[in-house]
């Protein structure tokens, strides 16, 4: 017998039992990029997508394409406390409660990911626009 000729086996056995031993593979985060739009001649102020569904982990890349300046804000009615901490904790630069930054130009971005939230629907909206009812919608699934 080849004095390797064992190996071959025995690097089959050792691979399938780490693969049984081994965690699950983990999958890469996505990243859902959420345009806001204006379009002055036709009063329209919209996030687009307009709703966004993620999972805890996701990246919110939010980019201003028209109708700067915007900021984004998650709205407080209907979360509970513990939500209210873990987006406010998420949320970089904030100017205040579930208030990110302001984005003073075209293009600029802000981007969240998105913490450990139970799953439901969690609504945002563009603090210089939400007169115009510029709003959106995080669902965060399972």
């Amino acid at each position: 017998m080849a004095p390797n000729s064992g190996r071959p086996a025995l690097a089959l056995l050792v691979a399938l039992g780490l693969g049984v031993a081994a965690p699950r593979a983990l999958t890469a985060q996505a990243v859902h990029v959420v345009r806001l739009e204006v379009e002055i001649s036709e009063q329209l102020h919209r996030f687009v997508p307009e709703r966004v569904t993620a999972r805890v982990g996701d990246v919110l890349r939010f980019r201003v394409v028209s109708g700067a300046p915007h900021s984004i804000a998650f709205e407080p009615a209907g979360i509970s406390p513990n939500a209210h901490a873990a987006l406010n904790a998420a949320m970089p630069d904030r100017s205040g409660d579930l208030s990110g930054p302001v984005l003073p130009a075209n293009g600029a971005e802000y981007r969240i990911v998105v913490p450990p939230l139970p799953p439901g629907r969690y609504v945002f909206y563009s603090v210089p626009h939400r007169a115009y009812d510029m709003r959106g919608e995080l669902v965060v699934a399972k």
